[in-house]
C-alpha cells in the first residue's frame, strides 16, 4: 500500500487511537496537524466533494459547532465553509485519512481501519 496520510490534531484522543493503530499495524503514515499546518482551502474543497457533501466533512455534533450562532451554522456555498474552517479548524471531523489511492475517509474505529487497511 502506498504511503497514508492522516490529518487531524495532535492532541486529539481519536487521532491518538487512529496513531496507536497504524502503528501497531505496522502501517507507514505521515501525521499533519492542521492547527500547526492549515489544509489548504482547495485541499478542503476536494475533501468534501469526494466525502459527499461539507456535511460529511465538517463535525456537526462537536461542541465547537454547538457553540456557533445559528446563523454561522448554513452556509450555503464553499466559500462560506471554507471561512468557518479556517475560523474554527476544529469543526473538521478527525482524524481525515488519505491513503496512497486519494481516497478520503474521516473518523476512526478499529472495524473502519480493519477494513480499510487489512
Amino acid at each position: 500500500m502506498k504511503a497514508v496520510t492522516l490529518y487531524g490534531l495532535k492532541k486529539c484522543s481519536t487521532c491518538v487511537k487512529a496513531i496507536k493503530w497504524l502503528e501497531q499495524s505496522g502501517i507507514g503514515f505521515s501525521f499533519i496537524d492542521y492547527r500547526d499546518h492549515p489544509v489548504l482551502p482547495k485541499q478542503l474543497k476536494a475533501w468534501a466533494e469526494e466525502l459527499g457533501g461539507w456535511e460529511k466533512l465538517v463535525n456537526r455534533a462537536s461542541m465547537t459547532w454547538r457553540n456557533l450562532p445559528d446563523e454561522r451554522k448554513t452556509p450555503d456555498t464553499d466559500a462560506l465553509w471554507l471561512a468557518l474552517i479556517a475560523e474554527y479548524p476544529t469543526l473538521v471531523r478527525r482524524p481525515v485519512t488519505v491513503t496512497g489511492d486519494g481516497c478520503v475517509h474521516v473518523g476512526f474505529s478499529e472495524k473502519k481501519y480493519s477494513e480499510l487497511f487489512v
